[in-house]
């Protein structure tokens, strides 16, 4: 009968585990409900692992169009950065889209150096790409704020999904449209 019990608690613990494994891709974002991992992929920095990211996107997702629709853009780091130095590397790459205004660009910069922490491996800042508003973001799941702009919104995400942008081989990967990682 033991042999039977034991037979019996293993071939459910398999199952559960299988289940859960098999419902893994239907998982959400906290942020965005009804959401689905659509790529994900590793940013490395003359071989330095800087962080992983992940693009959470909705079913109706349309990849031609990636910075005009709701997302969560979710970068886990992978090794410590102070809070100042992501923003300022982000306005960096924000700019190589266009030009963007000095005032306008002080202002983006002092709203990300506000929202972004100094990180330590592990930590994750998610981005929320509120079409038409801007974008909402969060550290560890907790709120940080937003700054309510679209076109803030569409060069910030734009740095990962843009078809300019200086990572080519991660926006792919983020698209879902192959695997794999970027760096330089």
């Amino acid at each position: 009968m033991w042999c039977s019990t034991r037979w019996r608690a293993e071939a459910a613990l398999v199952l559960a585990l299988a289940s859960l494994l098999a419902g893994n891709a239907a998982w959400a974002h906290p942020q965005l409900p009804g959401s689905r991992l659509q790529g994900e992929a590793t940013l490395r920095y003359f071989g330095l692992r800087v962080y992983h990211a992940r693009l959470w996107t909705l079913p109706d997702f349309r990849v031609s169009q990636p910075v005009e629709q709701a997302m969560v853009l979710e970068l886990e780091y992978l090794r410590d950065l102070p809070g100042p130095a992501i923003a300022e590397r982000s306005l960096q790459e924000m700019q190589r889209a266009g030009s963007i205004p000095e005032a306008q660009a002080r202002r983006w910069l002092a709203e990300m150096q506000r929202i972004f922490p100094d990180v330590k491996a592990g930590d994750r800042i998610s981005g929320q790409l509120l079409p038409g508003q801007g974008a909402r973001f969060s550290h560890n799941g907790r709120p940080r704020g937003q700054v309510d702009d679209p076109d803030f919104a569409r060069l910030f995400f734009g740095i990962w999904l843009a078809p300019g942008t200086a990572e080519p081989g991660m926006r792919v990967a983020l698209l879902g449209l192959a695997t794999g990682s970027s760096g330089r």
